[in-house]
């Protein structure tokens, strides 16, 4: 096993310091070479360059549980616990999630709507439940606030805005992508924090206009809205945390190839049977397609 390893990395690693590290003999790595791997050896190597490709094309964003279904979705046929060793071995990690500091302002005399979502993610179809809120990025040339839109049905961001500050025109731009992009009809609940963007008067007559149902979370209680606090927690430990933005414009590059690009029709999630959000609404439609 320890022969496997360094002839998979011997491209980048020079062999005889990696045979030091793994306490083998170089003479003995060269006799292993010269003779006729076993097959479950040869397809080892080969599966570390797969493992490998598929992290890397997830930005490295992939754990083990992702990358064993992004295999199985090429047709590769592997146990999750064998991926999960090469993914040790071979020091293959995901990037770590962070905490983040909320950006909600409730201090306002808006009306506040009741918590009619209560925490009832579940829905049947899309289009029927979204929830939204802000949060913010940093860049060297100051802070940049995202507001987003989630259908809940399938995690897809329908609507998102970034701008230099939080004024409510932010979280109008993210509901009119959400509109513009998707079929609405009247009743769709409209979930979101108690922050004064959400509450004030023309956001929401816009939503009346709509004919959505508003829904605000619980004073202080991020549970509430928990789909869109764990987008925002994804982006940022696997975008916004690990780079260093110059610009707010190299920023909004990042963040709209993340959104459009990686999340809604890549990024596996385990909720939804390892599926993309895209992927997932495709599914179920031709599910209930066939099924009419």
């Amino acid at each position: 096993m320890r022969y496997g390893c360094i002839l998979a990395e011997k491209a980048r690693m020079p062999v005889a310091m990696m045979c030091r590290a793994l306490e083998v003999k170089r003479s003995g790595f060269y006799a292993w070479c010269r003779r006729s791997p076993s097959a479950r050896a040869r397809d080892e190597v080969k599966l570390v360059v797969e493992i490998k490709a598929s992290h890397e094309e997830s930005h490295r964003r992939y754990g083990s549980p992702r990358v064993h279904r992004d295999l199985k979705a090429r047709g590769r046929r592997v146990g999750k616990n064998r991926i999960a060793r090469l993914m040790r071995e071979h020091n293959i990690v995901a990037r770590k999630k962070r905490r983040f500091r909320k950006t909600t302002d409730s201090r306002h005399e808006h009306p506040i709507a009741p918590n009619v979502l209560n925490r009832d993610f579940a829905c049947e179809g899309p289009n029927m439940k979204w929830a939204g809120d802000i949060t913010y990025i940093w860049t060297k040339e100051g802070w940049l606030y995202l507001a987003a839109m989630l259908d809940l049905y399938s995690r897809y961001a329908v609507g998102w805005a970034l701008d230099d500050n939080m004024e409510s025109v932010l979280v109008h731009r993210a509901l009119d992508m959400a509109l513009a992009r998707r079929d609405v009809h009247p009743g769709l609940m409209h979930h979101s924090d108690r922050g004064v963007q959400f509450a004030s008067k023309g956001y929401r007559a816009k939503e009346a206009a709509w004919g959505m149902v508003c829904s605000m979370s619980r004073k202080g209680d991020c549970w509430d809205n928990a789909m869109v606090e764990s987008f925002f927690s994804t982006l940022k430990a696997e975008l916004a945390e690990q780079m260093e933005f110059e610009t707010k414009e190299e920023a909004r590059r990042a963040i709209f190839e993340y959104i459009e690009v990686f999340y809604n029709r890549k990024r596996r999630h385990s909720a939804l049977g390892y599926q993309s959000p895209a992927d997932y609404e495709r599914m179920r439609e031709a599910s209930v397609g066939e099924a009419a």
